[in-house]
C-alpha cells in the first residue's frame, strides 16, 4: 500500500503520446516524514502516523512537541491504516517517487464549502416552469409532504434546502499522468476534491 499528503494547486492539461488534450490537477507532495508506527501486536491495529510541511514551533503544543520530537514541527498530521504490513519506521521519508506514471490512485479530501444553497443548486431540481402562471415560485421545492403522506410529518432525508459543500469525499480510479520529482509534484489524470491549497491524501 503507498500513501502520500500532499496538497491541491490548481487543475492544468498535459498532452498524451497521440496528442490528445488531458485534464490533469496538480499535486504538491513535499517529503512525508513516518512520525510514528502503530503495530497490531501493541497498539491493537497496524497504521502509520505520517506528517507533512512546518510551522513555526511556537505555535506547536507541548503534547505534539513531546510526540514530534527531534523529527520538525508538522503542519499537517495523517494516520492511515494498512491492509497489508509496511516496511517503514520513525523518521523514514516518502516523496513523490513513491508513485509511477500509470498508476491508479484514490484522492480523498475536503470539498469546496458553498454555504446554504436551495434544492436546485444542493440536489438538480429542474424547479417550477417559468410561465402557465408560476409566480415567485421558480425555484421552490414544491410539497414535501403532507397528512396522506408519513402521517402528516416530514420524513427523514427529505430533500431540502441547507448547507451544502465542506465534505469529505473520495475520489477513486484516478491515474498518475506525470510525476515530476524535482518540483515534487504529482499530474492526477481528471478532478480531485477542494480548492486550491487543500489538503488530499493519495492512496495507491
Amino acid at each position: 500500500m503507498k500513501f502520500l499528503l500532499g496538497e491541491k494547486i490548481n487543475m492544468s492539461q498535459l498532452f498524451d503520446g497521440a496528442g490528445n488534450v488531458v485534464p490533469v490537477t496538480l499535486i504538491r507532495a513535499m517529503p512525508n516524514t513516518v512520525i510514528q508506527v502503530r503495530t497490531k501486536e501493541k497498539d491493537g491495529y497496524g497504521a502509520l502516523q505520517v506528517g507533512m510541511g512546518a510551522r513555526k514551533p511556537k505555535r506547536i503544543a507541548k503534547p505534539q512537541a513531546g510526540h514530534f520530537k527531534e523529527l520538525g514541527s508538522f503542519r499537517h498530521v495523517r494516520e492511515v491504516r494498512l491492509r497489508e504490513p509496511m516496511v517503514a519506521e520513525r523518521g523514514t521519508l516518502f516523496d513523490v517517487s513513491l508513485f509511477s506514471e500509470g498508476d491508479m490512485v484514490r484522492v480523498s479530501g475536503i470539498s469546496k464549502s458553498k454555504g446554504f444553497q436551495g434544492v436546485v443548486k444542493r440536489h438538480g431540481f429542474a424547479g417550477a416552469p417559468a410561465t402557465h402562471g408560476v409566480k415567485h415560485a421558480h425555484r421552490q421545492p414544491g410539497s414535501i409532504g403532507g397528512g396522506g403522506r408519513a402521517g402528516g410529518r416530514v420524513v427523514k432525508g427529505m430533500r431540502m434546502a441547507g448547507r451544502m459543500g465542506g465534505e469529505r469525499i473520495s475520489v477513486r480510479n484516478l491515474k498518475i499522468a506525470k510525476v515530476d520529482t524535482e518540483n515534487k509534484i504529482l499530474a492526477v489524470r481528471g478532478a480531485v476534491p477542494g480548492k486550491r491549497g487543500t489538503l488530499v491524501e493519495i492512496r495507491g
